[in-house]
């Protein structure tokens, strides 16, 4: 009994050592509570099945990419969030420069409640992932595109009600920088939905080389593209919803979803000839079109088209038009209000887009319900 003592004794010294504090619970479900960046890269490194890694309020500065390989089940993720309802700020000035500050090549994790924050390259990196889940995270002043789904077998993943901003990337002068990037894999059943995605340097979302469709829900894209760096080369392209590129063939589905403000195009093919679905999306106030898809075989339903520089929609003869407000017989509801500056307000609990007034008309039929 007093070797036992003893050896638990040395484990807390240890963990307290380390800033963790261990919960007696069975050992396919520890809890850890970290305090410092030594123990957050500790815990996320060895975590196994059913961990539960809670990060307390703070700023934390790893000197090295957090990355883990080790899968979770579906039956016991793995989970790091905040601890509580406590503020908690990953930050990646200290890191080599390319560097990344979380990488997963695993499956099954629920990530929830973080800000990953100035990365020297891309903040979050979910390589060929299976079954994570992503609640309620910010990923905001990067080096390159906030959020990342790569790889072949990226399945079954979901982004839910994340914030991506000002991202940069400086080197390509702001050619790559995106607020969300599904890039470059395959995969069947990945959702984003809830998405703030605004004032980065190149799109907002960008689905370039992607071969699986990917669907997308009550997010909104907005302010991407604006050389806010004064980069005197600066490349960004600044569409708000980027759905293909690279030879890829694949029906991407955007529902219920806004896109305002953007350099480039609301909603664009980007050379997708896919059978893409847009439906009760609405395109305000962008520098090119509203709705672009010259080439391809799209399903545009419902939609509406508002002040873009360039016109409402431009798409070719395989695209169905239906329901939209350049279609004949179809009127263009008014606005409540085209004020937007509401849509930057704090979520709401739990986690959904503000309440806004903002690009909504009451109809029942057309355009984005902006919630």
């Amino acid at each position: 009994m007093r070797r036992i003592k003893s050896s638990l004794t040395a484990l807390s010294l240890t963990a307290a050592s380390l800033g963790l504090a261990l919960t007696a619970t069975p050992a396919h479900a520890a809890t850890v509570v970290v305090s410092t960046s030594a123990a957050l890269t500790s815990a996320i490194a060895n975590a196994t099945a059913g961990t539960v890694i809670q990060v307390r309020a703070g700023t934390y500065y790893p000197t090295a990419t957090l990355q883990s390989t080790t899968n979770g089940t579906s039956s016991s993720p793995i989970t790091l969030t905040a601890y509580g309802s406590e503020t908690v700020k990953i930050d990646g000035s200290s890191l080599p420069s390319g560097s990344w500050i979380f990488k997963l090549t695993a499956d099954y994790w629920n990530v929830s409640n973080l800000t990953f924050q100035n990365s020297p390259d891309s903040a979050v990196v979910c390589q060929s992932c299976t079954g994570t889940n992503w609640n309620n995270v910010k990923t905001i002043n990067g080096g390159d595109s906030g959020f990342t789904l790569t790889g072949d077998g990226t399945v079954n993943n979901t982004v839910k009600n994340l914030d991506s901003y000002g991202n940069y990337d400086a080197a390509t002068h702001g050619e790559n920088a995106d607020g969300i990037a599904v890039k470059f894999g395959s995969g069947s059943g990945n959702l984003v939905t809830g998405a703030r995605l605004y004032n980065n340097a190149d799109d907002g979302i960008d689905f370039w080389s992607f071969s699986s469709p990917v669907t997308v829900e009550h997010t909104w894209s907005f302010g991407n593209g604006v050389n806010r760096w004064s980069d005197s080369a600066f490349a960004g392209d600044g569409n708000g919803f980027k759905l293909g590129g690279d030879g890829e063939v694949v029906g991407h589905v955007i529902n219920n979803s806004a896109a305002w403000g953007n350099t480039g195009n609301g909603f664009t093919e980007n050379s997708n000839t896919g059978a893409i679905v847009i439906n009760r999306t609405t395109a305000y106030a962008n520098g090119n079109w509203g709705y672009y898809f010259a080439t391809g075989s799209a399903q545009l339903g419902r939609n509406l088209a508002v002040s873009n520089g360039s016109g409402k929609a431009t798409y070719s003869s395989k695209v169905t038009s239906y329901m939209n407000s350049w279609d004949s017989g179809v009127s263009t509801p008014a606005f409540v209000s085209t004020d937007a500056s509401s849509t930057y307000n704090a979520r709401q609990s739990g986690g959904a887009l503000p309440a806004t007034t903002f690009l909504t008309t009451g109809s029942t039929t057309i355009g984005a319900t902006m919630n």
